[in-house]
This record gives C-alpha cells, sequence and structure tokens, in this order.
C-alpha cells in the first residue's frame, strides 16, 4: 500500500496531467499539422520522421517532469503554506530522492534530443533543450520570485512545446533543402506562430492568476511577484490587456477562417472561445479571494485545452 501511495505521490510531484497535455499537444500537432503538409505538397515524410518525433516527445515530456520536481524542490516553504496538502517532497519522497530524479530526468530528455539532433542534423534542438534545463533550474531558484520574469520564461517555454517541432524541420546544415521545402517550412512557419503564440498568451496569464492565488505564501518570503509588487488592481488589468489581446487576434483568425471559408466546426469554436474569453474577463474583474482565483486559474487551463484540442480540426 505504502509503494502505491509513493508511486501515486510521485506522479502527482511530476504533475502528470500537464505532462499528459504536452504529448498531446506534440501529437495532435505533429499529426494533424506537420504530416499532412508535407503529405499536401507532395514531398514525402519531414525531416523528423516517427521515431524521432516519439523520442522528442519523450524528452520533452522527461525536461517538463524534471522542472516541476525541482520546482516543488524549492519551494517546499512556500507551499507548505500556499498548498499544504499536495506537498510531496519531504512527506512522501526525500529531497535527495528528489534531486536525483531531477537529474535523472534532464539527463534522459537531454540523451534523447541528442539523438535526434544528431539524425536530423540539427544541433539547435540541443541547445535549446539544454537551455530549456537551465532555465527551468533557475526559474526554481531565483527566476520565479521576480517581477514578470519568471512569468515570461515559463510562458516561453510553454510555446517551446510547439516551437521544438518547427526547428526539428530546419535543415541548417542543407541550405539546399531549406530551398526546396520553403513552400512547406513557410506553411508550418504560420501555423507554429498561431498556436506557440496562443499558448504563451495563455501561460502568461495563469501565471499571473496563480501569483494571485498564492499571494500571502510569496510575500512571506520575500517574493517579489506582480500582485505584491504593483498590487492585485494592476494584476488584474494585466490580466484584462493579454485577454484583450487574446480575443482581438481571435476576431482576426475568425475575419480570415470567414473570408477563406473554414469549416464550420472551425468557425464554431472560434467563437465559443472568444464567448468564455468574455466571461473569464468577468470573473477576474469580480474575484477577490483564493477560491476565486484558483476558479479562473483552472478556466484558463480548459481555454488552453480547447485551443490546442482545434489543432485536430487542421487534419
Amino acid at each position: 500500500m505504502i509503494i502505491i501511495q509513493k508511486i501515486g505521490a510521485f506522479f502527482r510531484l511530476v504533475r502528470y496531467p500537464n505532462l499528459i497535455f504536452i504529448a498531446l499537444t506534440q501529437s495532435l500537432f505533429y499529426f494533424s499539422i506537420l504530416l499532412p503538409t508535407y503529405k499536401t505538397a507532395e514531398t514525402g515524410m519531414p525531416l523528423l520522421e516517427y521515431t524521432d518525433f516519439l523520442l522528442l516527445l519523450f524528452s520533452s515530456v522527461s525536461i517538463a517532469a524534471a522542472g516541476y520536481i525541482i520546482n516543488d524542490y524549492f519551494d517546499m516553504d512556500i507551499d507548505h503554506i500556499n498548498k499544504p496538502k499536495k506537498m510531496v517532497i519531504g512527506k512522501w519522497i526525500s529531497r535527495r530522492w528528489a534531486m536525483l530524479w531531477h537529474m535523472l530526468l534532464s539527463l534522459i530528455g537531454l540523451f534523447l534530443t541528442a539523438i535526434v539532433a544528431l539524425h536530423v542534423n540539427n544541433m539547435l534542438l540541443l541547445v535549446f533543450n539544454f537551455a530549456s534545463v537551465i532555465v527551468l533550474l533557475f526559474y526554481s531558484t531565483t527566476f520565479k520570485k521576480k517581477l514578470l520574469i519568471g512569468n515570461v520564461l515559463i510562458s516561453l517555454l510553454t510555446a517551446w512545446v510547439i516551437g521544438v517541432l518547427f526547428v526539428a524541420e530546419i535543415n541548417l546544415a542543407d541550405l539546399s533543402y531549406l530551398k526546396n521545402h520553403k513552400t512547406e517550412l513557410d506553411k508550418l512557419y504560420k501555423y507554429t506562430l498561431v498556436y506557440a503564440g496562443f499558448a504563451f498568451i495563455v501561460s502568461l496569464i495563469r501565471e499571473v492568476v496563480k501569483d494571485l492565488e498564492d499571494m500571502i505564501g510569496d510575500k512571506k518570503f520575500g517574493c517579489t511577484t506582480m500582485p505584491i509588487e504593483w498590487g492585485i488592481n494592476v494584476s488584474k488589468i494585466f490580466i484584462a490587456i493579454w485577454l484583450v489581446v487574446l480575443m482581438g487576434l481571435l476576431l482576426a483568425i475568425l475575419v480570415y477562417a470567414f473570408i477563406h471559408n473554414w469549416f464550420w466546426l472551425q468557425l464554431l469554436l472560434i467563437v465559443s472561445l472568444l464567448f468564455y474569453l468574455v466571461y473569464i474577463l468577468f470573473n477576474v474583474k469580480k474575484a477577490n479571494a483564493i477560491a476565486d482565483y484558483s476558479k479562473i486559474s483552472k478556466h484558463i487551463k480548459l481555454v488552453m485545452l480547447i485551443g490546442i484540442l482545434s489543432i485536430f480540426l487542421f487534419y
């Protein structure tokens, strides 16, 4: 029974729902956008073949899991106040084992990335994923407690979950490949920009909402997050601005979709997201308790899920 509880605690520690979300995001983008783009152009398989894709997916999941572990490792004191019932390190898993798991998962992620990078002849993958490991480490020790820096870094890493698949298709060692596949790469770049941008904005909004939710514990341990430094009202305005920006971008996509006769389900999804964002905006305005911010955070996660699932409609 204790072993089963420890296994369950480990999966909670690495945020297994988020890891599933990462795997789902990359799988949808690969099979619904990346592969069909090459098939439509009749240029065969992309550089990132099935095996390489799976290795890259597992590397992304491993690096993310390592990041969650190291984050909780350095957040033990703060989490003891903000979410004592959800603590794993120190209760089910010792600090030493947590650090060992972080190192092991990081190395596995980088090793898998190196295999793919060598096979597709693109060392940028290894460079960027190594940078991701370093950023996650310094985020947990330093940047998380700083005004906006940590929020932006996590949002960039969220966007990188999609961006890594596009970068894998850039063969810098063979300029003729880039020239011969310019049409496909241009199309992939546009889709990557849309979805990576969407992921960045939604993640940035949620990070600030989480800062509002964790304000009490963060303040006690000297963090300088936006709600602590600029106040709750300014933080709400910041969230509202980005929600409006996101709605503006969705409106632009809606107009583009309507002009180009997109599938009606795609149009319906965009309209539904717009109304949902308006609903979240009103909830942000009237929020005044930790429970309110917790509900808003869940709503924003659902927005991210809906947005990512929409990739399937492009198949």
